[in-house]
């Protein structure tokens, strides 16, 4: 709240207090370090149930007057809160379900009802972890899981060697530690089982006892019970603890959790040990830090264990795992959440009326190449109904193409070129367009020349004046200049065994860092491995069989190739707002596969771009359709002009200039170890997915070229008629 306090008025009302004055009345107290208010309700302890609430709904008016706050958005953690606001005309209403509250021990009788209403009424729905967001997924068109995030900076103090509290610094080691809220969600007996086991132990346990009697607390010489401590003297807490402990029963009131502890305990860089809850297990049991145990038993000895590890060697990958956790990241992602839905409730759609058409069998979430190839074979050959919805306002994916302002042919989303050695692919989309041959050539620009790109024998006499004059010559100039890497690992190693460092130096290097905002000793041999060197003067940039343009453009080939009575098309329609009631029985989505599953272990990192589209008053710009600048000082990584690639007559010509980013709409995968590690985890839940089919360059987490989506569209629906997918 703190975060969405720099961008909104944040208000945090409280739960009503009771007191002895006749009358009701609101108290405001500024949290400290923070422009959250909280507002705390006094109602008058002598009232009835019935005047309370008609107290607090007051109250609540009142304070929305006080403050001039007209359509505020309501943000709920609990559905008791309901009644008070239900009468307000809100923005947007918001219900963060953290926990299955109805399962918690003297939960209200009317909260399960309560939480009904408010589920129907909510715009925006956030669930605090995976497994309750699979617990409900269906109660909601928009709903969305944000297990908890981590202030890393914050907890990683607790690695600099921080001063331990007195209560703790005097307790003998090793130190096995517990902090958060002690109540029936924890496994008492395990431990008192703990400490009994080691009495050479210290178990540490911090927090306040809610809903359980003090008394019943296990006591023994190493068990310490602290008490309630601050969010700022946590990380000198953990300062002094050897192992983190998750001691939590497995019942009713845990099925559901995502504790926040899990990442707060890596952060400060202690192992943690946990009984197998649901959500530890999924998105943190794959991790050296983490241990899992099941039992008393069981238990003590992954302490032992947690206890033989160096934390030094756990550390690393635990923090590439935090690094996609900050809260930065999850407000930033619930603030876009957040604004689509004010929005909605601004402009609410018009009603259509509704069409014969009845369900479809198969919503295809995605109009590219793989969503458009995909429609089409099912709709024409499986004879499905088909719907296929994009969240852009237009077809094509990143290949769509239009007419700008100056009536010139543009890639809103940079160059596409098409090329294949596919007869099947090239079979299949022809029979939605002509095409117009075009062998695409690139240069590099190196500030005093342009030199062609890839590099071939022309680029080497370009620069060395080498008087190369034939294929063996050539391969010779480049043997005596390259450095061999066995084994080779990353794109570097296969730049400098082919052409050494020098021209690594010259067209890589610079280049691949902009493009990819890694070194390319840190990226996948795939990256250069595209780029191929040669021995002769073929400038080609591709050297496939096929090489060829949409004649009138890719945007007019997509139309046709979704105009079919089986496929209906909806643009501007975010897939995830479907109500699954409204799906077709069989998916197919080409989205970022880590959206799909509400980035449940993490976003999975993409390469974004940002382009800068130009006009000029002349017919031509550059002699090629695409010049490179690999020079890292130059801040775009190449200038593209469309009427090369086009081919069209105008008496100007449109320019773009590309600036990857790290952020905006996923483009590229990276491709890295840690990253395939990652897209694994994800493609195992896709696996587990009935009914779901994952497609494309997101869907498949891979740098697939154009026809590369095509063949595997195409061959995806030949596999599902050999094997039909039923509901």
């Amino acid at each position: 709240m703190d975060r969405f306090a720099r961008d909104y008025r944040v208000l945090f009302w409280e739960e009503a207090i009771p007191t002895t004055h006749h009358l009701p009345y609101l108290e405001f107290h500024a949290f400290h370090g923070t422009t959250v208010q909280a507002v705390r309700p006094r109602i008058p302890d002598r009232w009835s149930p019935q005047d309370q609430a008609a107290g607090l709904v007051g109250l609540f008016d009142q304070m929305l007057a006080l403050n001039g706050i007209v359509r505020p958005v309501l943000w709920l953690y609990t559905p008791m809160m309901w009644p008070v606001v239900q009468h307000v005309d809100a923005a947007a209403v918001v219900y963060d379900c953290m926990d299955e509250l109805a399962s918690f021990r003297f939960a209200p009788a009317a909260l399960a009802g309560l939480e009904a209403a408010l589920m129907a009424s909510a715009d925006l729905v956030t669930t605090g972890g995976w497994s309750l967001w699979e617990a409900r997924r269906n109660d909601h068109a928009n709903i969305h899981a944000f297990p908890s995030s981590v202030e890393t900076r914050h907890f990683a103090t607790a690695r600099t060697g921080l001063a331990e509290p007195d209560d703790q610094a005097g307790l003998p080691g090793p130190r096995l530690g517990w902090y958060g809220v002690i109540d029936e969600r924890v496994d008492l007996d395990l431990i008192a089982g703990l400490a009994a086991a080691r009495p050479d132990w210290s178990v540490v346990m911090i927090g306040p006892v809610v809903k359980i009697d003090p008394a019943s607390l296990p006591q023994a010489p190493n068990l310490h019970w602290l008490g309630q401590k601050s969010y700022d003297q946590l990380p000198a807490y953990l300062a002094g603890w050897d192992v983190a402990l998750m001691p939590f029963a497995m019942n009713e009131a845990t099925r559901y959790i995502s504790p926040t502890k899990t990442p707060e305990y890596l952060a400060a860089g202690c192992p943690v040990v946990s009984t197998p809850v649901r959500d530890v297990v999924r998105q943190y049991g794959h991790l050296r830090a983490v241990r899992i145990a099941d039992g008393p038993a069981a238990f003590v000895a992954a302490c032992a264990d947690a206890l033989a590890d160096a934390p030094a060697d756990i550390c690393t990958e635990a923090d590439a795992v935090l690094a996609r956790q900050s809260w930065d990241l999850t407000q930033a992602r619930m603030a876009a959440l957040l604004d689509r839905a004010v929005d909605r409730r601004r402009r609410p759609a018009v009603p259509r009326p509704r069409r014969a058409r009845p369900r479809p069998d198969v919503t295809i979430c995605g109009a590219g190449f793989a969503g458009a190839v995909m429609a089409r074979q099912l709709a024409e050959q499986s004879g499905k109904r088909v719907l296929v919805v994009d969240r852009r306002h237009h077809i094509g994916g990143n290949a769509f193409d239009e007419q700008n302002a100056d009536g010139l042919l543009i890639h809103r989303y940079g160059p596409h070129i098409f090329h294949t050695n596919a007869t099947e692919v090239v079979d299949f989309l022809s029979r939605f367009t002509e095409w117009r041959p075009y062998a695409h050539r690139v240069l590099a620009d190196l500030g005093d020349r342009r030199v062609p790109m890839p590099i071939n024998r022309t680029t080497l006499n370009m620069l060395y004046d080498a008087g190369l004059t034939g294929d063996a010559d050539t391969a010779a100039f480049l043997a005596a200049r390259a450095r061999p890497v066995d084994p080779i690992r990353t794109a570097r190693d296969v730049v400098v065994s082919a052409v050494g460092d020098d021209l690594y130096r010259l067209f890589f290097e610079g280049y691949t860092r902009k493009q990819w905002g890694l070194d390319p000793s840190q990226l996948d041999p795939s990256v250069t491995a595209r780029v191929p060197t040669r021995t002769d003067t073929d400038d080609r940039y591709f050297t496939d069989r096929f090489q060829a343009m949409p004649r009138d453009g890719y945007t007019a080939m997509f139309a046709r190739m979704l105009d079919h009575p089986g496929i209906d098309v909806r643009t501007g329609t975010d897939f995830h707002d479907i109500d699954p009631a409204d799906r077709g029985a069989l998916t197919v989505y080409t989205g970022p596969i880590d959206a799909y599953f509400g980035h449940r272990f993490g976003a999975l990192p993409y390469r974004s771009l940002t382009f800068a589209h130009e006009t000029l008053p002349q017919r031509q710009f550059q002699p090629v359709g695409v010049v490179n600048y690999p020079d890292p000082d130059v801040p775009f990584t190449r200038i593209t002009e469309y009427k090369h690639l086009t081919g069209q007559d105008h008496p100007m010509t449109a320019i773009t200039r590309e600036y990857p980013s790290d952020r905006g709409d996923p483009y590229y995968p990276i491709p890295c170890p840690e990253n395939q590690a990652l897209f694994r985890r994800y493609q195992t839940l896709a696996d587990a997915e009935p009914n779901v089919i994952f497609a494309g360059r997101l869907g498949s987490y891979r740098y697939y070229n154009m026809d590369q989506v095509v063949a595997q569209a195409l061959a995806l629906h030949r596999r599902m008629m050999a094997v039909p997918v039923h509901a």
